[in-house]
């Protein structure tokens, strides 16, 4: 048994060194979730990679991890980072081509992976995520109830990442997102402070997994309820009785 189990942890060291061996991580650093978010969906849909999930450490910092094949993952950072600099909310990038398979014991990087490709459902298929960003909890709040009052969305979670900044994320087809979105602008900045918005438009299956959800607005199956009234008594008919069809004259034509 002893020796089974030496074998078995061998093989599961073994193959983990050969997850690592042609990949390569990559991380861009914001100061702003909408902008992460964004930033997250544009290198998803630039090369091969798969999102591994965000980290926030406080002060408005908040980083996207993604991993995949070290080409990949050098052009997916490369336009991570064009697009948080559009945003001008970049922090710093970092791409780690072959990492040690020690950091796979500090940082759940596998976990995370293994996870995302167990799920393969997507909530937000032919829809849209509208993110505004404020700082204070009252624009917040304000900016959230202008959204649900101007567009047919709903409101799927919030996030905060400290240094008072919070974001409310909306749900709904890309044309309700945009209309209240742009109300959730206006009104946070006559509450408060506006600091970041972004619409993304069908985002892909991984990106969706790693927003933070909320299970009040998740679709369920509902049975189909079908307006019967059984007390109703249906009306009796009148039978008609056909005639014999074969015993009816024929109709001879003239020659």
């Amino acid at each position: 048994m002893e020796a089974y189990n030496q074998r078995f942890l061998s093989e599961q060291a073994s193959r983990r060194r050969d997850i690592f061996k042609d990949s390569a991580l990559g991380l861009v650093s914001t100061c702003s979730f909408p902008a992460m978010v964004g930033t997250a969906d544009m290198m998803l849909k630039t090369a091969g990679v798969h999102l591994i999930g965000y980290e926030k450490i406080g002060g408005g910092h908040c980083t996207a991890i993604i991993r995949g094949a070290i080409a990949d993952v050098r052009l997916a950072v490369e336009s991570g980072v064009q697009t948080a600099e559009q945003f001008g909310q970049l922090v710093s990038s970092l791409v780690i081509p072959r990492p040690y398979p020690n950091l796979e014991a500090v940082l759940p990087i596998n976990s995370r992976l293994s996870a995302l490709a167990e799920n393969s459902y997507n909530r937000l298929s032919d829809q849209a995520i509208g993110l505004v960003e404020t700082r204070g909890f009252p624009a917040l709040v304000g900016a959230a109830d202008a959204m649900l009052k101007a567009a047919d969305v709903q409101l799927a979670a919030y996030e905060k990442i400290g240094a008072g900044l919070c974001t409310a994320i909306i749900r709904g087809s890309v044309a309700n997102v945009a209309v209240a979105v742009e109300a959730g602008m206006y009104e946070a900045e006559r509450i408060g402070e506006l600091n970041a918005v972004m619409v993304i438009p069908r985002p892909l299956d991984e990106l969706e997994q790693t927003l933070p959800v909320a299970s009040c607005w998740i679709e369920e199956r509902q049975p189909l309820n079908l307006p019967v009234n059984i007390k109703e008594q249906v009306a009796e008919t009148e039978l008609v009785q056909l005639p014999d069809l074969t015993r009816l004259p024929l109709k001879m034509s003239e020659e």
